[in-house]
């Protein structure tokens, strides 16, 4: 028998079952019929955040930046990069602290860009600075669970 994940669309932010072993072979949304999976960071606002944190049963990477900031600009690349390598393992996603105040008040963001890594609805690793695509890689890497 195969395992089931729920896998919230990032489109539509309806969340679906997938089967692990279907994981790689890029599920469409049963209510939209787009891709789950884009190789792309989605842009999350709170209600977005919060169905994404809390109904995704993958790890959500989420990168809290500004538009105003050099070194969140200067990542933005890197972070791309990064997700076409960590999806559909991961769900990464970015928040703009500036539009989404309350989401960078709720997890204390400091300074950005800030890299904050959840399993299971729970922050398990926090990174603040711009990173390249394989550090981010790594770093992911050694704070999910096998």
């Amino acid at each position: 028998m195969t395992e089931s994940l729920h896998i919230v669309c990032p489109h539509c932010h309806t969340t679906n079952r997938v089967h692990t072993d279907q994981l790689g072979s890029a599920p469409d949304c049963g209510s939209c019929k787009k891709p789950l999976f884009t190789g792309k960071p989605v842009d999350l606002d709170l209600a977005a955040f919060d169905k994404h944190l809390l109904r995704n049963q993958i790890p959500l990477l989420v990168d809290f930046w500004a538009p105003w900031c050099g070194p969140c600009r200067q990542m933005a690349p890197a972070y791309v990069q990064a997700a076409g390598q960590l999806e559909p393992r991961i769900r990464v996603a970015k928040v703009d602290t500036e539009a989404h105040q309350a989401l960078g008040t709720r997890y204390q963001i400091r300074s950005i860009p800030t890299l904050a890594l959840f399993v299971g609805g729970r922050e398990v690793a926090r990174q603040a600075g711009a990173m390249g695509a394989a550090d981010i890689v790594r770093w992911v890497q050694q704070h999910t669970p096998r």
